[in-house]
């Protein structure tokens, strides 16, 4: 799909033409990279946000049983001792 854009700001497009020639690129394949980008980031962002999640709720549920082994060493170290 093509997009044509016009009034674009002459400094902005110098700065752009700069950054995409320090990468080796074409104004265009930089271009595109960027609204690619843009498209896709939202969902990317759902996806590394629901990650946190997960991780967050693995550390609690690694806390929990932390916790709980702490508690069969100390009862089973009571009643080795009885």
């Amino acid at each position: 799909m093509d997009i044509f854009l016009r009034k674009i700001d002459p400094v902005a497009m110098k700065k752009i033409d700069e950054i995409a020639k320090r990468k080796s690129i074409s104004r265009q394949e930089f271009l595109k990279s960027i609204v690619e980008k843009v498209a896709y980031e939202s969902e990317q962002n759902e996806k590394e946000m629901r990650l946190e999640w997960i991780i967050s709720k693995n550390i609690n549920a690694m806390e929990k049983m932390i916790d709980k082994v702490d508690q069969l060493e100390s009862l089973l170290s009571d009643l080795m001792e009885e």
